[in-house]
């Protein structure tokens, strides 16, 4: 039994999803001709209370296509020091976009409207225009941290007040609407753009959405395309995604109650400095100066675990669909017995 907790992206379709797939009615995306691919946009966009959708191979695409459509060359965008969008996206704010991140030291990955106030360049000439503010939710570097709705509603009527755009980048919001209990309809409603993934907790093999109105989904499109994105029969994999969309986000909470219940009984282990609170399905931990990171990581790979290193002395665990209770015991077991 081999037990991956590298991250909530290694899930495999179920028997009922691979069927989903299998028996899905395709066209050709390019020509806007995809029924499969346009059901699942047009949900996913009621979902969220917006006009339109565009289905992307990855999240960093369509984190990528909003940045590049809500700013211009020599803009800046406002986010956290612990940004998916500033951290793990190769560049790609200045590479695809020419536009520079402002960093904002926010509470575990978390700014506030204050923070975003007091960084909002004054328009002189030789200063960037701010943009773009985009928040993660839930953040990842962080532990999984999420907004409350307030904070997100707060954060847009500064946007708002300050005319910037702003964007989610929500590749595991659904982790925060089943935590807090907030509706997907209320945290559309506070962005101008939202971006969801498929393929992390919902276990659906590859695709995100890019959520927004009409006119800003039309521009996206043409990114996309400038990207390298434009799909043809790509409704077997939307198939997917309509699955995980109606089948996999109430199950969500399963895979926090193992990451708390994981958290738990390593903040007891006398090899381990600290955990992270856990608030979702990640769990980051530090490992103390007596336990190298290298040689944890190998211990629990030849124990058929697999996990990553996050930095110095931390490691993460995510928990996700594929593990199971089971899992977990043998895990526990064997922290314990390090």
């Amino acid at each position: 039994m081999i037990i991956d907790l590298r991250s909530d992206t290694v899930t495999k379709p179920t028997k009922e999803m691979l069927e989903a797939m299998f028996n899905a009615e395709v066209g050709d995306d390019v020509f806007a001709e995809e029924p499969t691919v346009i059901a699942l946009e047009q949900k996913a966009a009621r979902l969220f209370g917006k006009e339109a959708a565009l289905f992307c191979p990855s999240g960093t695409m369509t984190n990528q296509i909003a940045i590049k459509v809500h700013t211009n060359p020599g803009d800046e965008v406002l986010c956290d020091a612990t940004a998916h969008i500033y951290n793990y996206e190769g560049g790609g704010i200045a590479f695809n976009s020419g536009v520079q991140a402002k960093l904002i030291q926010g509470e575990r990955g978390r700014i506030s409207a204050q923070q975003v106030l007091e960084s909002i360049n004054p328009t002189f000439d030789w200063l960037t225009k701010t943009s773009l503010v985009c928040i993660e939710n839930t953040a990842n570097r962080a532990g999984g941290s999420f907004y409350s709705l307030k904070q997100m509603q707060e954060l847009s009527e500064v946007s708002r007040k300050n005319e910037l755009n702003y964007h989610l980048d929500g590749a595991r919001i659904f982790n925060a609407i089943v935590e807090t209990g907030y509706s997907a309809l209320e945290v559309g409603a506070c962005f101008d753009s939202v971006s969801i993934c498929l393929s992390k907790g919902l276990g659906a093999p590859v695709g995100s959405l890019l959520l927004g109105e009409t006119e800003f989904i039309r521009k996206a499109r043409r990114v996309r395309k400038v990207f390298g994105g434009g799909m043809r029969q790509a409704g077997y994999l939307a198939a997917a995604g309509i699955y995980a969309l109606d089948n996999n986000i109430n199950r969500l909470s399963e895979d926090h109650k193992r990451a708390k219940q994981l958290a738990k009984t390593m903040s007891g282990l006398s090899y381990i400095d600290n955990v992270l609170p856990v608030d979702t399905n990640i769990i980051i931990f530090n490992l103390s100066e007596k336990m190298n990171p290298d040689a944890f990581l190998k211990k629990l790979a030849d124990n058929d675990i697999k996990a990553v290193g996050f930095g110095k002395q931390a490691i993460r665990f995510v928990t996700h669909l594929d593990f199971t209770d089971d899992m977990l015991e043998k895990t526990e077991k064997f922290l314990k017995g390090i």
